[in-house]
């Protein structure tokens, strides 16, 4: 943290960092969403639908997605 009381350079450089982790934050929440939708859809389709290979594929496929789609934003 920076005097940004007497540093405007310091305002500038503390609201980058604070931007940054905010948006890091958003994804991860974003990402917690997310999967918890799709355990839930797989276990719905896994259980209640009566086909586990295909909740295991999708699982599996969507959890990769939405991590690589993530680490691509």
């Amino acid at each position: 943290m920076v005097d940004t009381l007497h540093d405007p350079q310091g305002i500038a450089q503390d609201l980058r960092e604070h931007r940054r982790t905010f948006q890091t934050f958003s994804k991860l929440v974003l990402f917690s969403i997310l999967h918890i939708a799709l355990v839930l859809a797989c276990l719905a389709l896994a259980f209640v639908g009566n086909s586990p290979l295909i909740a295991l594929i999708f699982g599996v496929g969507g959890s990769i997605a939405i991590i690589t789609a993530l680490a691509v934003l």
